[in-house]
């Protein structure tokens, strides 16, 4: 369902909340346990992802698809700038 850019908001909102959720304390756990690097930071990103996802969900903010796609574009691009920065400057593992 191209990352579920084709349902309704509502359901869209809740689709990608829940997974930015699952993903952000994946990471956190993931950092606590094998003590990676990129995860100390992408977990909290995910989390604070959550709330342009609601605040468009919600019509706080004005939404199209293509606002919906950006914001897609700005957390997978955001995610992988702090995997490439984070590692880069301090390490695999830190």
């Amino acid at each position: 369902m191209v990352g579920g850019l084709l349902v309704d908001v509502p359901a869209r909102t809740a689709i990608w909340s829940v997974a930015l959720l699952w993903k952000g304390v994946a990471c956190i756990l993931n950092a606590r346990r094998c003590r990676r690097t990129h995860c100390r930071f992408t977990g909290p990103y995910y989390l604070f992802m959550i709330l342009p996802v609601l605040a468009l969900g919600s019509g706080l903010a004005p939404s199209s698809f293509y606002g919906w796609f950006a914001l897609g574009v700005v957390i997978i691009l955001g995610s992988k700038i702090i995997w490439w920065a984070t590692e880069r400057v301090w390490g695999k593992f830190s």
